[in-house]
């Protein structure tokens, strides 16, 4: 995954489930993209107050202010990332040397929910100024995104994504 666009869209709906169910936000995934402007970090970047007063209103996400202010500071820290590095890909990739992380689990139990990557990105995206993005959002993100395949080795996915 290596497109900006949806780079923030699932860095937003991971931190949206922070404390809820994936199935609750992937429900909600529709009506995110109309309520966040198809996730375009400069238009998201420019919500005001009156804004977010009517994403609160807006019973198709979840209305949950912190995270919806959360999202809209997330997309100026983005834009920043995005500045400084080219792209916000080249940037996460970057913690990973450009090469997918490939795991062997054999069985659900043992996937990690973090890891010392995920830790130390983490870390960076909050000294940078991002909100609801900890270890264990940003291990989900890296996991979405390809930049860990920890599909069990006995899952079709597992080789598929490993030779994507």
């Amino acid at each position: 995954m290596h497109d900006d666009r949806v780079l923030f869209e699932f860095l937003t709906l991971e931190a949206a489930q922070a404390g809820l169910s994936w199935y609750t936000v992937l429900r909600k995934r529709e009506a995110y993209r109309a309520a966040f402007a198809a996730f375009d970090v400069q238009k998201i970047a420019r919500f005001n107050e009156r804004k977010v007063e009517q994403l609160l209103a807006n019973a198709g996400i979840i209305r949950n202010r912190a995270k919806i202010n959360a999202a809209i500071g997330n997309a100026r820290c983005f834009i920043a990332i995005q500045e400084a590095y080219g792209s916000f890909d080249t940037y996460c990739w970057g913690f990973v040397d450009g090469t997918p992380i490939i795991n062997r689990p054999r069985a659900l139990q043992d996937v990690p929910a973090t890891s010392s990557i995920s830790d130390a990105l983490a870390k960076d995206l909050k000294q940078r100024g991002f909100k609801f993005l900890g270890s264990t959002v940003v291990y989900a993100h890296m996991q979405a995104t390809g930049m860990i395949n920890d599909h069990l080795v006995d899952c079709f996915r597992h080789r598929e994504v490993q030779h994507a």
